[in-house]
């Protein structure tokens, strides 16, 4: 059985892929109630997996009237991707952004859920056993090659 947090996260990004603009405006209580959940538990599930990482862009505006927009940041065209990738990479990455690029590239269906498991097992920590500042430079390394070999296909 799912947990409500994968239930709300599923219900959030399908009322998102529904939106003709690409963004959802949300009211945490309302979500809340409908979940019967604390509102805390909508915050973790908006502040963990809908990242700007992950391709999320999240506002918020508090008080009475107050809402959480939930926009998605789309991924430049084929053209300008591989810019994109090397300036989102860059020299070196960390294992949370490296994650959270891997899974936007999954989620908009540049890469296949294989390819995902794949570049996650390459770049994890446990199998990247340096220190840092090297940890985070050889993953970039390992991204930028597996990248390059998989969006020349």
């Amino acid at each position: 059985m799912r947990n409500i947090s994968d239930i709300i996260e599923k219900y959030l990004k399908s009322i998102l892929h529904e939106s003709p603009e690409g963004a959802i405006e949300i009211q945490r209580n309302d979500l809340a109630d409908q979940f019967s959940c604390v509102p805390s538990q909508i915050n973790y599930v908006i502040s963990t997996r809908f990242t700007l990482e992950k391709g999320y862009l999240v506002e918020s505006k508090r008080g009475g009237g107050g809402y959480i927009r939930i926009r998605r940041v789309e991924l430049p065209g084929p053209t300008s991707l591989h810019t994109h990738l090397q300036h989102t990479i860059g020299e070196e990455i960390g294992q949370v952004a490296a994650e959270g690029l891997v899974y936007q590239l999954e989620e908009s269906r540049v890469l296949t859920h294989r390819e995902a498991e794949m570049m996650r097992a390459a770049i994890s920590r446990d199998v990247l056993i340096l220190k840092l500042p090297y940890r985070d430079q050889i993953r970039a390394r390992i991204m930028k090659a597996m990248l390059i070999s998989i969006l020349i296909k």
